[in-house]
């Protein structure tokens, strides 16, 4: 599948430059939507998006979107879908523009219609139980009786669109997305009514959770296939899943993101050229558990189009020796050399360097 047949030039959200921040608002549907704002010529000069208005920048209603303009990620037609998933998730926006190679503005791509096109994949047949192990990251989740000032405060210092609302016992109660709050945070700034609306904003702030999550949720058990998640998403219209135990306690959560995650890991699978040289049974295991974490691994290297590893085993057994190629798409060559008696060891230590940050420095 290529870009090329992702493209959408049908309802599309276009704004015009004077338009409010607010009636941009009031066209989109969920935390990753996005309004494209033209000049009367086609000129796009920018996105509204829910997080950049009011989560990172907290701007008024009736500011004119020309002034609260975000500039999302261009993708090219021949870009690899491995990049659009990752450029998603980056910034958070799952509708981006797409441009031809002379910079002509040819449509968007949408995270839903990218998942929809890989629907039934076998890159999903996975147990949520096991990708949740795998996913590794805390459930963040606030009380139904906390104040909603609190859980805003949790959006703009963890970063995250969805908060599960649990209530004293722990059970499912509810979701609250940073999109369900975005008419009380644009309130507008007028001098004249500004007695009203502090008050209006006080009383906001200190609304209970209960008062504004969602309580249709969408739920899984860790027994189920992660396709099944995905099959919800899609269906339903939501954007994600909420795992609970046999109890009804939430366990975690599957997002858009997750699966967007898995199509940047599979792209990053097929950019890794391996080369062997004498390898034992036993070392070829290890390498291939290797080359699964290193598919994760690879999402979080900025710009990189390929890598080649090298392993070798000496004969006799006993040494081994790594190289690990970076090639990005522009600039040198980056090379990693490893050798030792270990080559679990060697492995691991290319992996922790990957995890850390410190291949980041070398681009």
């Amino acid at each position: 599948m290529e870009l090329q047949d992702l493209i959408k030039t049908k309802k599309i959200i276009k704004i015009a430059p004077e338009a409010t921040l607010s009636h941009a608002l009031s066209k989109l549907q969920s935390s990753h939507d996005a309004a494209f704002v033209f000049t009367k010529d086609d000129k796009l000069l920018g996105v509204i998006n829910p997080y950049y208005s009011i989560i990172k920048s907290s701007l008024p209603g009736n500011a004119k979107v020309e002034h609260c303009l975000f500039h999302a990620p261009r993708l090219k037609n021949s870009d690899p879908i491995s990049k659009v998933a990752k450029l998603m998730i980056e910034s958070k926006i799952h509708y981006l523009p797409i441009f031809d190679d002379q910079d002509g503005f040819m449509g968007i791509a949408s995270a839903r219609h990218l998942l929809f096109m890989h629907r039934g994949s076998q890159l999903f047949d996975l147990n949520v139980g096991e990708f949740l192990k795998r996913k590794n990251q805390p459930l963040l989740t606030v009380y139904d009786t906390d104040y909603v000032s609190f859980a805003v405060n949790v959006f703009k210092t963890r970063k995250v669109s969805k908060l599960v609302v649990v209530n004293k016992a722990m059970k499912l109660y509810g979701v609250m997305a940073y999109y369900d709050l975005i008419n009380f945070l644009i309130l507008p700034r007028k001098k004249a009514h500004r007695g009203a609306r502090e008050g209006d904003r006080e009383n906001f702030q200190h609304q209970l959770v209960k008062n504004l999550a969602k309580t249709y949720v969408l739920t899984l058990h860790p027994s189920d296939n992660l396709k099944s998640a995905l099959d919800l998403i899609l269906d339903k219209g939501i954007g994600s899943v909420v795992v609970v135990d046999e109890r009804r306690n939430p366990v975690g959560i599957i997002t858009t993101r997750d699966f967007l995650r898995l199509l940047i890991e599979a792209g990053a699978k097929k950019a890794i050229e391996v080369t062997v040289k004498n390898l034992s049974d036993t070392s070829r295991r290890i390498l291939d558990g290797f080359l699964s974490q290193m598919g994760q691994a690879m999402g979080k290297i900025p710009d990189v189009e390929k890598v080649k590893l090298f392993v070798k085993e000496e004969k006799r057994g006993g040494v081994f020796q790594t190289v690990v190629s970076f090639i990005p798409q522009k600039g040198h060559l980056k090379i990693i050399k490893r050798a030792g008696k270990n080559l679990a060891s060697l492995l691991k230590d290319i992996l922790s360097n990957i995890r850390s940050k410190v291949i980041h420095h070398l681009f």
